[in-house]
């Protein structure tokens, strides 16, 4: 069964709005092994794109990326700090979060 979920401002069927501070403390993980080579980094800045300033996301990758790094620091102007969790060798975590 696939749940709606309801555009930013908008209730849920149980009445809950996702623009409520009450998920603010959970980190979202993306884990780019899960998504095809060929549109894994605009998958990976779409969901950068989506996060506000002051938050974070943890990227799960399968290899060190430092080419995702390196766009990302030319396309958010140093706005994303990096903070590695996991450094391999089987996989790398990334928190990534985007300045206030």
């Amino acid at each position: 069964m696939t749940q709606n979920l309801p555009f930013p401002g908008q209730p849920s069927s149980d009445g809950h709005q996702c623009t409520c501070s009450d998920h603010e403390a959970e980190v979202p993980r993306l884990n780019a092994s899960a998504i095809p080579h060929a549109i894994r980094h605009a998958a990976v800045f779409g969901a950068l794109d989506a996060i506000r300033p002051g938050f974070a996301m943890d990227l799960v990758a399968p290899h060190d990326p430092k080419p995702l790094l390196a766009q990302a620091e030319e396309r958010y102007d140093g706005d994303i700090d990096v903070k590695y969790l996991v450094s391999g060798p089987e996989e790398w975590v990334l928190r990534l979060t985007k300045s206030a």
